[in-house]
């Protein structure tokens, strides 16, 4: 009979919740890993980001009528392959990434501020965590998955158990088995293995799973004996295989879905035996029921998906709505919600199922690790989803303490510190953390955050987490008229350790792609159009690799070239004005060609280069020889730079390493630490007073990262790495530090992506990028002087682009600009002033930099501008609580729809005939006449050609039907058939004939409209009865050619006489339609748009002229 056993789940109907119910406002990560992305507790859900380390965190259940409102975790430096809840622990989190920890976190209640660090730590493993499992039955055991490596872990120990072994390749499962006695995994190298782990660490069974190596993942049934697996074919279909341990030369069933590229996610509800497919990327979910007696995998239902998958899990069974018969519940990960998706029987929702809804595992372990260890193979016990038995007994892990909560302390009423800027708020949750920015929400904040400290925004800010000033910051491309534009043969081809180009205050330095190594110079004061001659240039008579101006010398510049000379040129005063080809002075000693120049930020005449002969040279341009010299590197420098202070140089190499100078105490490196992965380029710059070094290279998969490191704890690796996109250029950073922004792009981007850096996390918070419509060839950040203050300009650049350079403006928005923002323009440095010469610092000098205030005179600080009162701008309650009668209503929705309208009472233009001014209607009215006369013209020359050939054809009529004819039929103008067509009749008759001539003339009088042609006709034929009198007509013996001409001018002047009829009809009806127009008009509302408007006035352009009347 089990053959024809019918299935209770065979009506199961699978529906996305309603909209209200989503979980809206996320921002999702799509980076191809093996994990779910997502994960759900009773009453918490975690999910991947979409930046690198950061996990969003949202209740499961709204708290009443409010929103769920998601806070974002940061939880690594690198991004989060794996995540899974404690089966016990409802807030107890385990997280694993690419930066090889395993690490444990203790999840508050909702609305309470997250950790800012982790409970445990596990690891690090020597490669990247892939997956990870809590223990199904005892708490503080999780098995993970890194490389080949599988380990058992003892979290309370902080220490490994054991390590299974004999993977052949990396490992894409692993998985604990319901009664957590045995451990399966599914391996690249196509190969299902299941573990005891407490009895050896080798496998021991084993079996090839799927024929393709890609992406496999295993799924344990409610037996022990029992386990799913998904993967693909050797013709890359997906497939479904049922395995039973004690058979395992073979799959007991086997389904093969389709061709698809998405790896399949599989979930299964051991309670149920329900088995839910979920494909990354796709629009489809499939349901099956896992039937162990036949066994069989039988279809069930499936559902359609608004939004594409990006991850999915199965929300934990004590969590399901029993009383609706909702035996399973997915979440689905899309990229912008949380989209709920039920699965429900059709049953009666007044009663309890015991057949839907079996005992399920409880929330308390059965054991602790030693006891499992040991040999204890004790079950949960089973409690029942009977809302009629609940409460069932909770269960807080010991692993990670419970936070200490916030003292109950009063808070005044939102009272704002004098430190806070009025302009300052918060926006949405969205734009608070960045997508591309790892944060912490409870982690603390610099003062260069621009977060608040009053009560309120604390609670919001450790709900949210921090946000940066300057996150709406705008970045403008200044007027055309301070563009340098007319550039020719710029030399796009320099190294990539160099910017392209130079810039100081007064001017910019420009290499150009002719031979000879030639820089141009041009001055800032002057921009505009270049002329189409030659430039005078610098003649180098190398390629230039690298080119710098001097801080605190403007006319001085240091040309670096391909021949290993470093060569200083000085600039006249008022521009370069002729072709220079002798410098001020040559630096020798590189063997190989040099790629970069960096001055001393306060010692005069000091120049530090790098070249490919693997040193840095220390120069003393006072004595024009060298002084110092740096070793250890093993490959090429890509890039130097001075500390703020001068005192330490730092430097990235090509072998991997970044490495930190004393050049005064040593030529070989004081710290060195590992660097970016990728050998394609990378920079290196000093930040956070200091305090940081910031190095922007390529990862192993080339894709454009930025690493953070501590100065004085370099080998200790990087603080924090955030990957940006794949391009192929380095970018280059530009770092103000009084803000503390990063400006960063590449050769040939569009993009300019700006961050805030703080020296603790989040580290990194981003701000509003500036996109180009083309690209960029080089960007440089000039002086904090060259910004304009009193418009909240806090960065000036310029870009270089094939044919021009522009400067762009970054800008803060604000709201009282009357003030100095004193928040934003701190204190600056100033850094065109030396503080020691070049033999005092070489000396062992040190010295720090003047500051230079950038208020203008008259000018109040923000911080010292009087508080505005806040207004209420809600509406009082008393409006809400008023009712209101039916007729008050339907007048408030007229006068809302009148104002929409605008004001009626107002006369239009068009009223009083203001539309169209006389001389726009004169303009219309002298096309119309001249018009008219060509027609006439037109009209008068075809009516003599017309004229002319009709005499011809009567003179021959003449000639062969007799005189008598001709002269009838040229008397008349008709023929006797046209006559009788025209008047309707077939026999002639005088009193038919008399009845119908009377009849048409009636009919087709001008004043009841009647046919053109027919007047025509008939007022010919009534010219010719008054000209039948006349000698000239009548005369037989008058020559045809005395006939014909007084008849054609006769003939011509009655064509005149009607197009002239015409023309006048014509314009009458023109000024009829322009009165009714005028009329309709007065019922229409006022238009608001301005489309289809003449240009002098605000009114609809005039009616067109019908120029069908004119076709004549």
């Amino acid at each position: 009979m089990n053959r024809f056993r019918v299935s209770k789940f065979r009506h199961t109907v699978a529906r996305p919740s309603r909209r209200e119910a989503w979980i809206n406002g996320i921002r999702t990560g799509t980076t191809p890993l093996c994990g779910n992305h997502i994960k759900s507790s009773c009453s918490l859900i975690a999910f991947n980001s979409d930046c690198p380390g950061v996990l969003g965190i949202v209740p499961l259940d709204s708290q009443g009528e409010d929103k769920r409102q998601v806070a974002y975790l940061g939880c690594h430096s690198e991004l989060v392959t794996d995540l899974d809840f404690s089966p016990f622990d409802d807030f107890l989190l385990a997280t694993g990434s690419t930066d090889r920890m395993v690490k444990l976190w203790r999840l508050p209640e909702p609305g309470q501020a997250l950790p800012s660090a982790p409970g445990l730590v596990l690891g690090p493993e020597e490669l990247p965590v892939e997956v990870l499992q809590f223990h199904p039955t005892v708490d503080g055991i999780l098995v993970t998955a890194a490389g080949r490596a599988v380990k058992v872990w003892d979290a309370a120990k902080q220490q490994p158990l054991t390590e299974l072994v004999a993977h052949g390749d990396l490992v894409q499962s692993a998985i604990w088995s319901w009664d957590g006695a045995l451990v399966g995994t599914a391996c690249k190298d196509k190969q299902l293995r299941i573990f005891d782990p407490r009895a050896k660490p080798e496998a021991s069974q084993s079996i090839q799973a799927h024929t393709n190596s890609k992406d496999s993942r295993l799924a344990w049934t409610g037996s022990q004996d029992h386990l799913v697996s998904t993967g693909f074919n050797q013709m890359r279909e997906r497939e479904v295989k049922l395995w039973d341990t004690r058979l395992f030369s073979s799959a007991l069933a086997s389904l093969t879905l389709d061709t698809s590229s998405g790896s399949l996610i599989p979930l299964l509800d051991p309670d149920s035996g329900l088995l839910v497919l979920a494909g990354k990327g796709e629009s489809q979910l499939y349901c099956y029921e896992v039937a162990l007696q036949q066994p069989a995998l039988s279809p069930v239902t499936q559902c359609i998906l608004e939004n594409v998958l990006r991850g999915a899990a199965l929300v934990p069974r004590r969590a399901l709505t029993v009383m609706g018969c909702e035996v399973l519940r997915v979440l689905q990960l899309s990229d912008a919600a949380i989209v709920p998706i039920s699965h429900h029987v059709p049953r009666k929702t007044v009663e309890f199922h015991e057949d839907l809804f079996p005992d399920t595992a409880g929330s308390i372990p059965a054991s602790n690790p030693y006891t499992w260890w040991t040999g204890s193979n004790q079950q949960v016990q089973k409690i029942s989803l009977n809302p009629a038995c609940w409460p069932h007994p909770s269960f807080t892990s010991c692993l990670v303490p419970l936070m200490d909560p916030p003292p109950d302390t009063p808070q005044p009423a939102e009272t704002p510190e004098a430190n806070t800027d009025p302009s300052e708020g918060f926006s949405s949750p969205s734009l608070l953390t960045s997508p591309s920015t790892p944060s912490s929400l409870g982690a603390s904040l610099s003062s260069t955050s621009g977060i608040g400290t009053s009560p309120s925004q604390k609670s919001l800010q450790s709900l949210l987490g921090p946000s940066s000033k300057f996150r709406h910051a705008q970045g403008t491309v200044l007027h055309r008229d301070s563009h340098i534009t007319n550039l020719k043969g710029l030399n796009l081809t320099t190294p990539g350790e160099s910017d392209g180009f130079c810039a100081n205050r007064l001017r910019v330095a420009v290499p150009l792609l002719s031979c000879g190594g030639q820089v141009a110079v041009l001055e800032l004061q002057k921009p505009g159009r270049l002329p189409d001659t030659a430039l005078p240039t610098l003649q180098n008579r190398a390629a230039v690799t690298d080119l710098a101006w001097d801080p605190f010398d403007p006319h001085r510049l240091a040309v670096a070239g391909e021949d290993a000379r470093i060569r200083l040129w000085r600039v006249p005063p008022g521009g370069l004005k002729d072709v220079l080809t002798t410098p001020e002075a040559v630096l020798t000693g590189h063997t190989e060609k040099i790629y970069s120049l960096r001055f001393h930020p306060l010692a005069a005449d000091v120049l530090a280069s790098s070249s490919y002969d693997l040193t840095i040279r220390i120069w003393d341009l006072q004595a024009g020889a060298e002084r110092l010299r740096l070793q250890g590197h093993q490959d090429q420098i890509f890039g130097l730079a001075w500390s703020p202070d001068g005192q330490q140089l730092a430097t990235v190499c090509k072998d991997g390493c970044v490495r930190v100078y004393e050049p005064r105490n040593g030529t070989e490196p004081l710290q060195e630490g590992p660097g970016p992965e990728g050998a394609r380029g990378a920079r290196i710059v000093w930040v956070c007073d200091g305090r940081c070094l910031l190095v922007s290279g390529f990862d192993s998969r080339s894709e454009r990262q930025l690493l953070l490191y501590m100065a004085d704890a370099l080998a200790s690796g990087p603080s924090a790495v955030l990957g940006l996109d794949v391009a192929p250029s380095t970018l280059l950073p530009s770092y103000d530090p009084d803000t503390s922004l990063v400006l960063l792009t590449g050769k040939g981007d569009t993009r300019v992506f700006l961050y805030e850096l703080l020296p603790e996390a989040p580290f990194f918070l981003e701000c509003n990028s500036f996109t180009s419509p083309d690209p960029h060839k080089g960007f440089i950040l000039l002086a904090k002087t060259e910004c304009d203050v009193q418009e909240v300009e806090f960065a000036r650049c310029l870009r270089l682009r094939q044919t021009s350079l522009e400067p762009v403006a970054f800008r803060l928005p604000r709201i009282r600009k009357e003030f100095f923002q004193d928040d934003v323009f701190p204190d600056t440095a100033v850094s065109w002033e030396p503080v020691l010469s070049a033999e005092a610092w070489l000396g062992g000098a040190n010295g720090q930099p003047q500051l230079l205030s950038l208020q203008p005179p008259g000018m109040t600080p923000v911080s010292q501008a009087p508080r505005e009162a806040p207004t209420r701008r809600a509406p009082s309650s008393v409006q809400y609580l008023e009712e209101k009668s039916d007729q008050q209503k339907k007048e408030e929705l007229l006068n809302a729809m009148v104002a929409k309208l605008g004001n009626r009472e107002d006369p239009l233009p068009q009223e009083s005939f203001e539309g169209v001014d006389e001389d726009e209607w004169a303009k219309y009215l002298a096309q119309i006449i001249v018009m008219g006369a060509q027609v006439v013209g037109r009209a008068f020359a075809r009516a003599l050609q017309q004229e002319f050939a009709a005499s011809r054809a009567a003179a021959d009529a003449r000639g062969r039907a007799g005189h008598q004819s001709a002269a009838a039929s040229n008397l008349s103008g008709l023929s006797l058939q046209e006559a009788q067509q025209i008047l309707n009749i077939s026999r002639l008759s005088a009193e038919e004939i008399q009845k119908n001539y009377e009849h048409l003339f009636k009919v087709n009088d001008k004043s009841v409209g009647g046919s053109f042609y027919l007047q025509s006709k008939f007022h010919r034929a009534q010219l010719k009865e008054q000209w039948s009198g006349h000698w000239w007509c009548t005369q037989p013996s008058t020559p045809a050619t005395a006939v014909q001409v007084p008849r054609c001018w006769a003939l011509v002047g009655e064509r005149l006489s009607r197009l002239l009829l015409t023309l006048g009809h014509c314009l009458r009806r023109l000024s009829e339609q322009r009165s009714a127009w005028m009329r309709n008009s007065e019922s229409r509302p006022r238009r608001t748009e301005r489309k289809g408007r003449c240009l002098k006035h605000d009114c609809l352009p005039p009616p067109t002229p019908p120029h069908s009347l004119f076709n004549l």
